[in-house]
């Protein structure tokens, strides 16, 4: 009988012991998350290569595959040959205009004679050497030469103008053909995959030589180096929790928990019910409020994992 009442004490002794032990208590529990990206291709069509990899580190710029783009190449080449072929269309109007200048040439010669002519027969009127007949004849002469000059200056100005319309209604389709290269210009751009950010690959969603399509994603990236523990408060815990508040994190490593300092950078105006992954029923029944802590990553924390914080970490947002 003794002995069972010394077995029976010993027990309460150690169950009493347990509840008095060191563990830490924590005013709030939460799991990591990383700005996550989701990489996908702006042009569709084959994967000609692809380098991404789990686990790579990447930096912002760096490009990473191919899309299969020689569809957009040989309409760019058509596109530039319609523009040389442009000029080849355009007429000519200088020989024309030469035919008629010299035309005008000639007639602008027959007046020099025809007034030189009118001006020797009015002397020989003057010397009653001629009658006046003859000088009528001549000024006639005059005047229909003087009309076909005018015409003809007028046909070089109307054969400018003509062909300077035609001209301009074919090169005015050079501009909508440039902006068209520009166009696929900037496609045969979007065909390259360039990495958006800097940071670690968290899964691949294809593999070169497969078909992809405008918006399908193709991997998935994240900074590390800093990781967001989204964790929970209750309403009576609020008052004391600020922005850039300095917190202590701690990670459970096994054997006792990894202390990190963290900077709380947002705190929901909302309350919400405690998510299930809370353990026990009664806790999942309360009302608590969203924060996010920033936490510099030394390389174990992982997205995913649980951390605990406690509220009682003084000082500013760091700078």
């Amino acid at each position: 009988m003794r002995k069972t009442q010394f077995l029976y004490t010993l027990v309460i002794g150690l169950l009493l012991s347990g509840c008095g032990s060191d563990e830490p208590e924590f005013d709030a529990t939460g799991t990591f998350e990383a700005d996550e990206v989701i990489v996908s291709s702006e042009l569709g069509g084959r994967i000609d290569s692809f380098t991404v990899e789990e686990g790579q580190q990447l930096a912002a710029g760096k490009v990473v595959g191919a899309i299969d783009a020689q569809n957009l190449v040989l309409q760019k080449e058509q596109v530039e040959a319609s523009i040389e072929a442009l000029q080849e269309k355009t007429l000519d109007v200088q020989p024309q205009i030469e035919l008629l200048w010299n035309q005008l040439k000639v007639q602008k010669a027959q007046l020099a004679a025809l007034e030189r002519e009118q001006k020797r027969t009015q002397n020989l009127i003057a010397a009653d050497a001629a009658t006046g007949k003859q000088l009528d004849d001549i000024n006639s002469q005059i005047d229909v030469l003087k009309g076909q000059m005018e015409v003809t200056q007028q046909q070089i100005n109307v054969q400018r103008t003509a062909t300077y319309t035609q001209n301009r209604g074919i090169l005015s389709e050079n501009k909508p053909l440039q902006k068209r290269v520009a166009q696929l210009e900037n496609q045969l751009d979007d065909a390259s995959i360039t990495n958006p950010v800097s940071g670690t690959v968290l899964s691949t969603y294809a593999e070169e030589g497969e078909i992809t399509a405008p918006g399908k994603p193709l991997y998935k990236i994240a900074d590390l180096s800093t990781m967001t523990l989204r964790a929970y408060i209750t309403g009576s815990q609020l008052p004391q929790v600020r922005l850039g508040q300095q917190v202590n994190v701690f990670v459970d490593q096994g054997e006792g928990y990894k202390e990190l300092p963290g900077t709380i950078t947002w705190v929901s105006d909302k309350a919400e019910f405690t998510p299930k992954t809370i353990q026990t029923k009664e806790e999942r029944a309360n009302l608590v409020y969203a924060i996010k802590v920033r936490v510099k990553n030394d390389g174990y924390l992982k997205v995913g994992m649980y951390g605990e914080v406690r509220l009682s970490g003084e000082g500013e947002e760091e700078k």
